[in-house]
């Protein structure tokens, strides 16, 4: 500071006549004295006691929040600059500290990124390089600042498909950010993470000014991060979706908390309103409300008849499958009829879904799949000689996922052997070769969205869904479905293999294989696989009469 005053001492007594003007002058104008001023670009002075380094989250990660700029005057139609326009970006608000940003938002900005690691590299930061200037420009006057010493740790924030792409085609990426940090959507639910999420929820209710919860509300918020991460044995880390629906339930505890109590007093004179898990759940139920409306459409159109959807009785070949429909905010399962056909040929399945091209590549597999079980279970000594076809009934957007892969293949099972499926189940889960059930996603919602449509039709008692055993710590299901399943009004019935499954629908035992390869009279598979060695003596006897 002495020696910059000391130079300004200097400078002014070098120009005394420009502050001293004659005694006959008539010249009044106002001296310039903007050189002498100080442009203070980023202050990361410590007070003392406090050594912390300085971080800085730059939410708008473009050239020149990043690397500041240089700002510009037009005087007598020439654009023109002085030291005082120079301004610091959040580089240097960090210089000595750490710098986060948004990998999605900075590759967004032209010449960010490229910037960013020459910056890096060189340990420097320039103040709006020369070839940053605007096109079309015409400067009188420019400055180019000396590049100021950096050191700062940054930190970029972004998912996986981002960094893998960065690592792969940018030899600079693993050069320059060397330590990689993976962040978990879900932790366990233990003691310890359910007592951090209450803290989580009495800190944002402090800071917001929000009404406090209560144990069974935070409980219940407990509930739903559990749901949340779709797993009864874990929490979400999703802390923003957390923090709405803390929010959401402390407006409905205010707007609950004004009629009157029991008491005859309101609620509010009775003390300090706290949120209960009833306004947890209206505030979820409101959420359903709002973006329900594809939801109601489609299970009108259900009842209406519009789409055929039975849930009660019993038909050969035809199954009730459950898929998910997401809507990015909202998600809800609904059932969907899957048929089959068997016939005379040796075209194998067709799956029609697949030759229309209104199926991906996951679901494709799964029907070959069934192929596969097919063989190994009754063609160890006939051919498997037969024509399929199987479809998902009314289905015009197209499918993805092999979730309904044994629902297929009860189908099948059922048009081979002719013996009927119970249209009161609703069925989901993946298979394999040799005929295990597993696991699948969106199994909550599968449940809700058949049990919404037996409740809209009436719930009989016989009602209900089957699901992969091995989903059964992922069920975090809706409180009415709940209750109906605790009344004995609904049923959920975890399955291992497709010998239970084909059990429960049919009510036909599936039979175990004989030491001969053959199966029990009075079993599916029996009627399965007499019906396919018919199938193959019908198929040969038709080529061998000349046809």
């Amino acid at each position: 500071m002495c020696l910059y005053l000391a130079e300004v001492q200097q400078d002014v007594l070098s120009q005394i006549d420009d502050f001293v003007p004659p005694v006959d002058s008539e010249n009044t104008n106002d001296i310039d004295l903007r050189r002498y001023e100080v442009n203070l670009l980023v202050n990361n002075g410590r007070a003392q006691g406090t050594p912390s380094a300085p971080v800085i989250r730059e939410t708008n990660p473009s050239y020149h929040s990043l690397f500041g700029r240089i700002e510009y005057e037009l005087q007598a139609g020439l654009v023109t600059t002085h030291f005082t326009n120079i301004k610091c970006g959040s580089l240097h608000q960090a210089n000595g500290g750490y710098l986060i940003l948004n990998a999605h938002d900075l590759f967004r900005s032209p010449g960010a990124w490229e910037m960013l690691k020459r910056t890096l590299k060189e340990g420097k930061i320039y103040a709006q390089p020369p070839m940053m200037s605007e096109p079309g420009q015409v400067m009188a006057k420019s400055l180019e600042p000396e590049p100021i010493p950096l050191d700062v740790k940054i930190i970029l924030l972004g998912g996986l498909p981002i960094y893998y792409s960065l690592y792969q085609s940018d030899e600079d990426f693993a050069q320059l950010f060397k330590v990689r940090a993976d962040f978990d959507t879900e932790m366990p639910r233990n003691q310890e993470s359910m007592a951090e999420y209450a803290a989580f929820i009495a800190g944002r209710c402090q800071e917001e000014g929000l009404h406090h919860f209560d144990r069974t509300a935070v409980a219940k918020v407990i509930e739903h991060g559990s749901r949340l991460a779709e797993h009864q044995q874990k929490l979400s880390t999703r802390f923003g979706e957390v923090t709405d629906l803390v929010r959401e339930a402390s407006y409905w505890a205010g707007v609950n908390g004004e009629p009157e109590a029991a008491s005859g007093q309101p609620k509010a004179a009775l003390g300090r309103i706290l949120t209960s898990a009833a306004d947890v759940q209206q505030a979820l139920n409101e959420r359903i409300y709002r973006a329900s409306r594809a939801a109601e459409y489609a299970f009108q159109e259900m009842l209406d008849g519009v789409i055929f959807i039975a849930t009660e009785g019993s038909v050969v070949g035809q199954v009730n499958g459950l898929s998910v429909i997401d809507l990015g905010d909202y998600s809800f399962g609904q059932p969907g009829r899957i048929t089959a056909r068997t016939y005379m040929g040796d075209d194998g399945i067709t799956h029609i879904e697949g030759e229309t091209e209104m199926s991906g590549p996951l679901h494709e597999k799964g029907v070959l799949t069934l192929q596969g079980y097919l063989g190994g279970t009754y063609a160890q000594d006939q051919p498997l000689s037969l024509s399929a076809s199987i479809t998902f009934e009314q289905n015009y957007s197209g499918v993805e996922g092999d979730s309904a892969a044994s629902t297929e293949l009860y189908a099948l099972l059922s048009s081979l052997s002719q013996i009927p499926l119970r249209q009161e189940v609703g069925v989901t889960g993946s298979v394999n070769q040799r005929g295990e059930i597993q696991p699948i996603g969106g199994v909550n919602e599968k449940i809700e969205g058949f049990f919404r449509l037996c409740q809209l039709r009436g719930l009989t008692g016989s009602q209900g869904v089957m699901i992969p055993a091995s989903n059964g710590d992922h069920l975090m299901l809706h409180e009415d479905v709940v209750t109906a399943v605790a009344a004995n009004q609904f049923h959920i019935w975890p399955i291992t293999t497709i010998d239970q499954g084909i059990e429960l629908l049919t009510g036909v035992p599936a039979g175990e294989r004989n030491g001969d390869g053959s199966y029990p009279a009075g079993t599916v598979h029996h009627a399965v696989q007499t019906r396919l060695r018919e199938l193959a003596e019908e198929l040969s006897n038709f080529g061998d009469s000349g046809e």
